[in-house]
């Protein structure tokens, strides 16, 4: 019986491909920082099934309701208003369990970002505890809940800058090296200029105008963080464009386009790849300092920025400073990490 090949296996890739990923494979550091950092990427875009103020589950005569995802009132558990049902009142839950004879099944954690603990021991910001393993910030919300939920925003606002500046800086550095001549000299001077704009300045000028939230952010960011790779990819570009090979693809006539895409581009991408996670570290440090001077997300949101600033601010709670610096500190270690991995693995000079 003949076998079928699988066409992902890795017999398939390119030699040079096959001797890349056992570069990065070769460098430990980096490859189990990958796996540590997809795992906790994964757990955060689950975080209201982690971390909610909601039951994931509720059983309410013999019927089953999903307060996660959907909102429901007192009345359907019985209940004597039309308001948003409180399970974590007591005369909810025995609604549910005795006259229900239903159960509630909880989420790890029973706090979301913004929930108020309103039981407290002590003053808020609380120390940790069994109810809030990572305390309590000053406005009585618990800090795991917002560090997970942060996490994840830094991450996505991050990855979603990284892709997209890197897709228009690509753009722009090819169009400068490939063409050259005026093209890259006035291209050079409107970047030159671009890049002196006082960004901050700007950030808080626009941030008095309009309430900033995660696009407008995101915008505004990528009108100054394009730039970061323009400058790789345009040395590729000049050297690139009067090889031999790409002297024979313009004699058989294909077009720039062509040309440019297909046959420099790819050679170019080797240096750019290489920089691309010390991008993305940038644009975590980046949404982190714009929180912690105020400019950032809008308020309430969870942000580890905001959770430095509030370490600064009550330094009789330490535990908001350690959480925050050990947050970060692992965050970017691990994209550090796995940068350097991937430089590594398309270093010609490294030989698994």
């Amino acid at each position: 019986m003949a076998r079928i090949s699988n066409p992902f296996s890795f017999s398939k890739m390119s030699p040079l491909n096959q001797r890349r990923i056992e570069n990065f494979k070769h460098n430990r550091r980096g490859y189990w920082s990958l796996w540590l950092f997809i795992a906790l990427f994964l757990l955060s875009l689950f975080a209201e099934l982690i971390a909610n103020d909601d039951p994931l589950i509720v059983s309410y005569q013999g019927s089953l309701y999903f307060p996660v995802a959907t909102e429901y009132t007192e009345l359907t558990f019985g209940g004597d208003f039309e308001s948003p049902a409180d399970f974590k009142d007591p005369y909810i839950q025995s609604l549910i369990e005795e006259k229900g004879n239903g159960w509630i099944l909880w989420p790890p954690i029973r706090y979301s970002y913004n929930t108020i603990n309103y039981d407290l021991p002590v003053p808020a910001p609380s120390p940790p505890s069994l109810e809030n393993l990572l305390g309590t910030d000053d406005q009585a919300r618990d800090v795991l809940a917002r560090v997970i939920y942060g996490f994840r925003i830094s991450i996505l606002f991050a990855l979603i800058l990284t892709i997209a500046s890197s897709i228009i800086g690509v753009i722009a550095g090819a169009i400068q090296g490939y063409y050259g001549g005026k093209v890259d000299l006035f291209f050079q001077r409107f970047i030159e200029i671009w890049s002196g704009l006082p960004v901050l300045f700007l950030l808080i000028i626009l941030a008095s105008i309009v309430e900033p939230n995660f696009w407008w952010l995101l915008g505004i960011m990528l009108l100054f963080s394009w730039m970061q790779l323009v400058d790789v990819v345009r040395a590729e570009f000049l050297r690139g464009r009067n090889l031999e090979y790409v002297r024979a693809a313009r004699a058989l006539g294909l077009n720039n386009r062509m040309i440019m895409f297909r046959h420099i581009l790819p050679n170019a991408m080797v240096a750019t790849l290489t920089f691309m996670p010390f991008v993305f570290n940038g644009s975590v440090v980046t949404l982190t300092a714009l929180d912690f001077l105020g400019f950032g997300l809008p308020p309430g949101s969870p942000s580890l920025g905001e959770l430095v600033s509030q370490g600064k601010t009550n330094l009789h709670a330490p535990w908001l400073g350690i959480t925050a610096f050990m947050t970060l500190s692992i965050m970017l270690t691990l994209l550090i990490f796995i940068g350097e991995a991937v430089r590594d693995a398309f270093d010609p000079r490294k030989v698994s």
